[in-house]
């Protein structure tokens, strides 16, 4: 390297990676394209080699590029991470906490804890990355994670709460016009709705339920929320999570003896935060509201679910 390139040089080439042009990089940053350039070829400059190659599919990084990735998100997760530090006040549960939850749980029960927890705290920001993926919590890409896997991580603080049952649910107009299937069986008459592309998770569910094999579906989506939505519309039959189901009279749970399954959850962040008043706060929070999803959808007594 000729020269230590600005931080900003760094920030481009990563959106450069990410959105596969100049021009994508150039809105995705706000500049200019030609700005976007410059810094290219400043960092270029620095490191003494390409970085990208022009083809007819946009740009395509060099092995130079490849080997410089990782570091340039390391430096972006680091940077978002002393910023947020720096948006809170020792002891004062204020500043910015960036939260990453699956896709189901930031969308159908957080907004709800989130809400009790900022009139709580009107001096917290939360950030709310939903993805299926789990951020790296070691590198700073998020503070705290709700996940569905157990941390393995030494330097991670983890909470296990109670699991979330899972059953198989259809909506109440859909099993009024094709009727309730009474057994496993049965479900091959049924439309069903399930995941597009396998997973080592997903292939190990399937062999416990063979009946749920991707070429079964008459849907397939890898979002979980796509695949609610169309349970919730009476598409057909999928797997739902029992206190959604709960809250919703239309959603009825079938073969419940056959099929129960259990998600897993943990509220997890680094070991380093323990002592941030915010990150406490909303660890805190997380943990008592994830906790009180179960007695909080109770159904109603004297409804039973076929």
């Amino acid at each position: 390297m000729n020269s230590e390139p600005d931080w900003n040089l760094h920030r481009t080439f990563l959106a450069v990676l990410q959105q596969g042009s100049l021009s994508g990089a150039a809105r995705y940053l706000g500049l200019t394209q030609p700005t976007v350039a410059r810094h290219i070829d400043a960092l270029e400059h620095a490191v003494g080699g390409d970085l990208f190659l022009r083809t007819p599919r946009g740009l395509s990084p060099t092995e130079i590029a490849l080997e410089l990735k990782p570091y340039a998100e390391s430096l972006a997760a680091t940077a978002g991470a002393l910023m947020r530090a720096a948006s809170g006040v020792a002891g004062d549960v204020r500043g910015t906490v960036r939260l990453t939850a699956s896709e189901v749980i930031g969308v159908e029960h957080l907004p709800a804890i989130l809400t009790t927890l900022r009139q709580s705290h009107p001096g917290l920001v939360i950030e709310l990355a939903v993805s299926n993926t789990v951020d790296d919590l070691l590198g700073r890409e998020s503070d705290i994670a709700v996940r569905n896997v157990q941390p393995m991580q030494d330097a991670l603080v983890a909470r296990k709460l109670r699991p979330i049952a899972l059953g198989l649910h259809a909506h109440r107009g859909y099993l009024e016009r094709r009727g309730t299937p009474r057994s496993v069986a049965d479900l091959s008459e049924h439309d069903l709705i399930g995941f597009d592309r396998e997973t080592p998770a997903i292939r190990s569910a399937a062999q416990r339920f063979p009946a749920f094999a991707r070429t079964a579906f008459a849907l397939r989506s890898d979002s979980d929320l796509a695949q609610l939505a169309a349970l919730r519309a009476g598409f057909g039959i999928g797997i739902c999570q029992v206190p959604i189901a709960q809250r919703d009279p239309d959603l009825v749970r079938i073969l419940r003896s056959a099929v129960n399954v259990e998600l897993g959850v943990w509220i997890v962040m680094h070991e380093d935060l323990r002592s941030s008043a915010r990150c406490r706060a909303v660890f805190d929070a997380l943990a008592a509201g994830l906790s009180n999803i179960h007695r909080a959808s109770r159904p109603v007594p004297g409804k039973k679910a076929r």
